[in-house]
């Protein structure tokens, strides 16, 4: 994992952007920061906490969290998870063929409207799939990690992960 492309040449003086890696590239105890981090907004709470129908006052009630200990709007875990989530994938699973599992989500400190998140992923473990010939499992850990240094989320994510060899990149054209 010294330098891995992020260009493949596939003609004369032009090049097509490379997402994720293969298999073989996962070095186990890589730490890879993750970026660009994310300033949520009051929009990322609330369309997010709508569209997972999510109508907790806690979430979307500023009168309701005057009354709180926080004394202002949570930002929802189920918002939260996904944006970290999301930031994750370009260095993990972007040439990933199939999420496997979720461990150990846990919520460490409270996020708020205005928070800049950033995320970063240890590779754990990994695996030749004994079942799907030219496929590997591969387990990180990913935590989220406020500007101001605060982890506020951790979880342990298992995904599929083509090997080198069988890549979907040429026949889909990526």
């Amino acid at each position: 994992m010294d330098r891995i492309s992020a260009y493949k040449k596939i003609g004369e003086n032009r090049w097509r952007e490379v997402r994720g890696l293969f298999f073989e590239d996962v070095v186990i105890g890589a730490i890879v920061e993750h970026r660009p981090g994310r300033t949520l907004a009051e929009a990322d709470n609330l369309w997010g906490s709508l569209l997972a129908h999510n109508n907790h006052p806690l979430h979307i009630d500023a009168a309701y969290c005057e009354k709180t200990e926080w004394g202002r709007p949570l930002v929802s875990s189920l918002v939260t998870l996904s944006i970290v989530a999301g930031m994750s994938v370009q260095s993990t699973s972007a040439k990933g063929l199939a999420n496997l599992g979720w461990d150990n989500v846990r919520l460490t400190a409270p996020v708020f409207v205005g928070d800049t998140l950033y995320a970063e992923s240890e590779y754990v473990d990994k695996r030749l799939s004994q079942s799907r010939p030219h496929q590997g499992v591969v387990t990180c850990d990913t935590r989220g990690v406020k500007a101001d240094g605060t982890v506020f989320l951790s979880f342990r994510r298992s995904f599929l992960l083509p090997t080198r060899e069988h890549g979907l990149e040429d026949d889909a054209n990526y």
